[in-house]
């Protein structure tokens, strides 16, 4: 398989990187194109699918993940190339969800010799998400939030501390559409997941599946201190009647506040008072290792001959 990795400028010395390479380089085609400045992934992939290439890898984090994603999104769907991950960012939210190997080499030997999938990516207004977008206080928790905080919403590592700094949070108020219905709603953390986890492990959406056709939606609304407890167990436990942990799931969605509330799609902050989802179905061949938790269950892989 040829690939071509577009890398994050920020990592062009990484040394085991570079082994890596030099190692699958031996059974596999290898070309790299590295980032300097703004819109350099959408150049280096305009000029891929240009020239034919088959598959790409986005080496970098969640953020150049994104980038790469965007950039295919403007391409008409028959034209994308197969996308890979090498993760080399902080969190690697996305990557460390689909079980794609931490160690270079074997996601660079993944990259070069797995089955592609067809997997959702979600619109926001005119930018796309392929991992989660977050809003309210949860998009204030990042990788470099304090520990307690961080895990507030984090694969049943919940803590006290978190949930109690969450008590102080003044909510957003604002207008949710789900189902085509408009309701006002005061949010703590509101979530459009396509992932599960995003700000460094923080898992938001536990059910979902990156190739349902569904986004999964998430709020998390304003709570007395003495139901700490019952959120806990909401946190962990997707359910619509919830009382004070909010799921659903549907195609579309639409929020609007003012002022806005700070939204991270995929951790890259936006301020927009009106933000209309949309879940694109099957728009990326991404390629996964087979027993990825985030395909459904009895996926197959990508035929491109139907793209």
């Amino acid at each position: 398989m040829k690939l071509r990795i577009i890398l994050n400028g920020k990592k062009a010395g990484d040394e085991l990187l570079r082994q890596a390479i030099a190692s699958v380089r031996a059974d596999h085609e290898i070309q790299v194109r590295v980032t300097f400045e703004a819109g350099d992934v959408a150049r280096l992939v305009d000029e891929a699918i240009a020239e034919g290439c088959q598959r790409l890898v986005a080496a970098g984090g969640d953020g150049t993940l994104n980038e790469l994603v965007s950039a295919l999104m403007n391409h008409d769907k028959d034209k994308r190339c197969e996308l890979a991950i090498l993760p080399l960012g902080t969190a690697n939210d996305f990557a460390t969800a689909a079980r794609v190997p931490a160690d270079l080499e074997a996601a660079l030997r993944l990259a070069a010799e797995a089955s592609a999938y067809d997997v959702d990516v979600i619109r926001a207004n005119d930018r796309y998400v392929v991992n989660i977008a977050s809003g309210g206080f949860g998009a204030q928790v990042t990788a470099n939030t304090p520990l307690a905080l961080k895990h507030f919403l984090g694969g049943g590592a919940y803590t006290l501390s978190g949930l109690v700094q969450a008590l102080n949070f003044k909510p957003y108020d604002g207008e949710f559409t789900i189902h085509g219905e408009a309701s006002q709603q005061q949010l703590l953390v509101g979530a459009v997941c396509n992932g599960r986890q995003a700000g460094g492990g923080q898992v938001l959406a536990p059910d979902a599946y990156i190739n349902d056709g569904l986004m999964d939606l998430v709020a998390l609304h304003q709570f007395p201190i003495e139901a700490l407890a019952q959120v806990i167990a909401e946190l962990q436990s997707p359910k619509a009647d919830n009382e004070y942990v909010k799921y659903h799931r549907d195609t579309q969605a639409s929020w609007r506040s003012n002022p806005p509330m700070p939204i991270n799609l995929d951790g890259e902050p936006i301020a927009e008072s009106h933000v209309e989802f949309e879940l694109k179905a099957g728009a990326i061949a991404m390629v996964l290792p087979e027993n990825c938790p985030l395909l459904q269950p009895g996926s197959e892989p990508t035929n491109r001959e139907s793209h």
